[in-house]
């Protein structure tokens, strides 16, 4: 596990640090974290291991996954800034996480929920906003196809598209395309939708074809017709 971590006190200055790189967070109403620097695919936390701290990540992005005994994982969920993570029901995680790119967390002991109402309303609101989130990725496994899921998971990465509500392409822009960044790997992006790496090739091939997609490198997509794929999607 490669990262940087510091304490805060609130009524004072640092307590202990383990490297000097450390990033540091003082919270208010008493509350303190120990902020975390993680290089990219470092493990905050293995599956059984002792649920004492969750965590919120405040700049990268971190995936959730799960190991089944013969080796297979499923990534169940791809968490952004200002998510939280780590909220265990029992005494132990029930997943593992890793981060995906260079990453910085806030740590919080679990005691602190008990003591910091601001804290739990916070918490209760990314939870609520990430149970939705989870609904959807049901479906996805459940009912979609392998070209539906691999539209879905490209429109995750399209700003204010997809969805309820969408307002479709600007009206004053010429074209309907974006440049997206993989920070996922292709086997992680088909541990993600349930599907091989073959199938995920084979569906980009296939959008490539269509002239909806220009792959331009291994980590770079260019999306040709953004309302093409969310009509692939299954959204609407």
């Amino acid at each position: 596990m490669a990262y940087a971590e510091r304490m805060l006190d609130t009524a004072g200055g640092p307590q202990a640090a383990s490297l000097p790189d450390a990033l540091v967070f003082g919270l208010k109403d008493g509350m303190s974290a120990t902020a975390q620097s993680h290089a990219p695919h470092s493990v905050v936390f293995y599956e059984g291991d002792d649920a004492t701290r969750f965590y919120e990540v405040d700049e990268g992005i971190v995936m959730l996954f799960k190991l089944l005994p013969d080796g297979r994982r499923q990534v169940v969920e791809i968490l952004n800034p200002g998510t939280i993570f780590g909220v265990a029901a029992g005494d132990l995680y029930d997943c593992s996480a890793e981060t995906l790119t260079r990453t910085s967390l806030r740590a919080f002991d679990r005691r602190e929920v008990e003591r910091s109402l601001p804290l739990q309303r916070h918490l209760t609101r990314c939870l609520l906003t990430q149970m939705e989130t989870l609904h959807d990725h049901a479906v996805l496994l459940g009912r979609k196809s392998a070209i539906e899921r691999v539209s879905s998971f490209l429109m995750r990465l399209v700003p204010q598209r997809g969805g309820i509500g969408c307002a479709g392409p600007d009206k004053e822009s010429a074209s309907d395309s974006l440049d997206v960044i993989l920070t996922m790997t292709r086997q992680e992006i088909a541990d993600y939708l349930g599907l091989t790496i073959e199938t995920v090739s084979r569906v980009i091939s296939d959008l490539k074809r269509r002239g909806l997609v220009t792959v331009e490198r291994q980590d770079r997509i260019r999306i040709n017709r953004i309302c093409g794929i969310c009509q692939l999607s299954g959204i609407h």
